[in-house]
């Protein structure tokens, strides 16, 4: 079923003429400059993902890095990329600027789904899959940028948004706190309306804040509810369960 999914979806995207990149895209609500920093709003609210990337960062360093570690640990490097790559974007928007917003971003989606099935079905999914995963994801934003097609990047975005709640569904994870992903994905569905609605919002607010800028904090909230998760949850295969005493906090394994 999870098979059928991952290649249905892909076949179904790229079963449909190729889709280019629309350059209304770069033209962002609100454009103003503060401090001599253009576009200010948008290019600041990136430097959440900055410090969540970093917090993650340390955590999972801190506890070792093996095992289904390594995946948790290149999704928040990613996610302190995304924080780097999005402002510049955000500084000069284009084509050019915007490989650099979308290549840490693909890298994070493919960590966080292999660290998801490696915890959920078979730790070995993690050896086997990380490689091949980062590889997918950094050839969609190569193949976009230089074929001017969005279908293979779409894939690779919204993909993991239909199997992990797939996998939570069919599979019982050796964690706790699972719940926490589902108001991950909240997060980052929140964080896809605003940037849908980023003039309107620009209007509502009587020119104040837009979408966009408040896209970022509420992705980034998404990247801040998944660490949390991390720090609070607890083995449930523990050898503690099984003599009554209680689990230590997965944290000390990730």
């Amino acid at each position: 079923m999870l098979l059928l999914m991952v290649v249905g979806s892909l076949a179904l995207l790229l079963g449909r003429p190729p889709i280019p990149q629309d350059l209304h895209y770069h033209d962002f609500a609100d454009q103003r400059t503060f401090l001599g920093v253009p576009n200010f709003l948008d290019v600041v609210s990136n430097v959440p993902f900055l410090f969540v990337g970093i917090a993650g960062l340390t955590l999972c360093l801190r506890n070792g890095f093996a095992g289904v570690a390594v995946a948790w640990t290149v999704f928040f490097a990613a996610v302190s990329l995304v924080g780097l790559g999005s402002a510049y974007y955000h500084w000069r928007p284009d084509n050019n600027t915007l490989v650099w917003d979308r290549l840490p971003m693909t890298i994070g989606f493919m960590a966080m789904l292999v660290a998801i099935l490696s915890e959920s079905i078979d730790e070995r999914l993690g050896r086997l899959l990380l490689a091949p995963a980062l590889i997918v994801g950094f050839s969609s934003v190569i193949y976009w940028h230089f074929n001017d097609d969005l279908r293979f990047y779409a894939w690779v975005q919204f993909m993991p948004l239909l199997v992990i709640p797939m996998v939570m569904a069919l599979f019982r994870s050796r964690y706790s706190k699972q719940w926490y992903l589902f108001l991950a994905l909240g997060c980052y569905g929140l964080a896809k309306v605003f940037e849908a609605a980023d003039d309107k919002i620009f209007a509502i607010t009587r020119h104040t804040v837009a979408g966009h800028a408040i896209k970022h904090l509420f992705a980034a909230l998404c990247c801040f509810v998944i660490l949390m998760m991390l720090k609070q949850r607890k083995d449930l295969q523990s050898p503690g369960l099984a003599s009554g005493r209680s689990p230590k906090p997965t944290a000390n394994a990730t």
